[in-house]
């Protein structure tokens, strides 16, 4: 590494076991040499940094340069791909950590501002430690894991307000969600357990008090009709129609002994 500096190089080769140590003067010297390596380290990550930021904002900038006049930018049919993001809510939050996913829909536009979307989102949810905690307990191990789904089929309505290059919209609409949890591994029959709603999550049953620990799998799974909604932003990528969006969705639906919340931040194309 060209940084390094004569007297640095001293110390890297100093062996403390034989007792050669550099003097006071040559370590003052040395560490300024360290400092030296450590400041234009910190200089390169900062203008990589830089750099990437610029590519970032540079990459749209490309895209709206591009002609405008060609494709057809009110097109009847509108669709779109993404990779939503969830952040459970309370009480879901309390079983289930960050979730990642797909999302897609189909729909028609009656005009430029308003249009009807099918939309279908599916979710993977990470258990959160909170809801494994109690099966490690009585597992007497670590080595258990979980998961939950969540599968959503939505109709909903769009308010779109967009000029050539960039736009905001509304979405909202009823669906049907559909939640599954499953476990890597159950307790053993027999265990004492009290009941607790964390077990009816993961598809455990109570009678009088204990969990029935008499399944040799844990899975669970509820449906139910309801509701989502949440606003969006657009940005021109390319030829007409085409264009990238970020959007953050709610969802809820009472599932089982447990409701569904959801926020998304999805990122993605759209036709």
């Amino acid at each position: 590494m060209q940084w390094i500096t004569p007297d640095l190089a001293v110390l890297l080769v100093s062996d403390p076991k034989r007792g050669v140590q550099p003097s006071g003067e040559r370590l003052k010297v040395m560490t300024r040499g360290a400092a030296w390596v450590w400041f234009k380290e910190g200089m390169v990550k900062h203008r990589m940094a830089v750099l990437l930021l610029l590519c970032l904002v540079a990459l749209p900038c490309c895209s709206w340069a591009q002609d405008e006049s060609g494709g057809e930018d009110d097109p009847a049919i509108t669709s779109s791909l993404g990779m939503p993001l969830s952040f459970p809510l309370n009480p879901t939050h309390q079983y289930a950590g960050l979730g990642l996913g797909v999302s897609t829909g189909v729909g028609y536009n009656l005009d430029r501002h308003n249009a009807f979307v099918g939309e279908f989102m599916w979710n993977w949810l990470f258990a959160s430690d909170r809801a494994l905690e109690p099966f490690r307990v009585a597992l007497q191990s670590n080595n258990v894991s979980g998961h939950g789904n969540v599968f959503a089929f939505t109709a909903n309505y769009r308010l779109e307000l967009r000029g050539r290059t960039g736009g905001i919209y509304f979405i909202g609409g009823p669906g049907w969600i559909y939640l599954t949890a499953s476990l890597s591994r159950a307790i053993p029959q027999g265990t004492p357990v009290p009941c607790s709603p964390i077990y009816l999550w993961w598809g455990y049953n109570c009678a009088d008090g204990p969990v029935i620990t008499n399944s040799t799998s844990v899975h669970s799974s509820a449906g139910a009709p309801g509701l989502n909604g949440g606003i969006g932003f657009t940005v021109r990528t390319g030829e007409a129609p085409y264009r990238a969006y970020v959007e953050s969705r709610y969802y809820f639906a009472p599932t089982g002994s447990v409701s569904t919340k959801l926020l998304t931040f999805t990122v993605g194309i759209r036709y």
